[in-house]
């Protein structure tokens, strides 16, 4: 791939990726922003191996997910809604996001679930395309869906 041809496509799925990966972080758009950053030095560190066999959004935002469970490795996960809510408060979350409440429910869930939820409901990746984004299995996909919707309905009492 040109570095022409790089950066056109980045520009055309950089609002996707931040969004995507604003919705990882539950809001926080710093983290988010230090995240697309990282991903895209990735990805164009990694570029002369794209194969535009696949959509270059779906290979970017592999690259963005392994970046976002890389990072998320080292952070521990918070238990309840309470426990969130304090966290975004001390920290720089994006507290005027209209679905802060979901962010908070998404920060309690592992970032494999985390990830599952995000890339289908707020991206609208299917199972087949999540799961080659993720490297598992459409299985894998399935049963992280399913444990992360029980998980947000308790949380959220739906």
């Amino acid at each position: 791939m040109t570095r022409e041809t790089f950066i056109a496509n980045v520009k055309r799925e950089q609002e996707a990726l931040r969004g995507f990966l604003l919705a990882l972080c539950c809001g926080n758009k710093d983290e988010a922003d230090d995240l697309a950053q990282d991903a895209l030095v990735k990805a164009y560190i990694s570029s002369a191996g794209y194969q535009e066999k696949g959509r270059f959004r779906s290979w970017l935002f592999k690259i963005a997910h392994n970046t976002f469970l890389n990072h998320k490795a080292s952070c521990r996960i918070t238990e309840s809604l309470d426990e969130a809510r304090t966290l975004v408060s001390n920290s720089s979350a994006d507290a005027s996001f209209a679905h802060q409440d979901l962010y908070l429910a998404l920060r309690t869930l592992p970032p494999k679930e985390r990830s599952a939820i995000t890339l289908f409901y707020l991206n609208g990746y299917n199972i087949n395309e999540i799961a080659k984004i993720t490297d598992t299995s459409e299985d894998a996909v399935k049963k992280q869906l399913s444990r992360g919707r029980d998980k947000l309905k308790e949380k959220l009492k739906l």
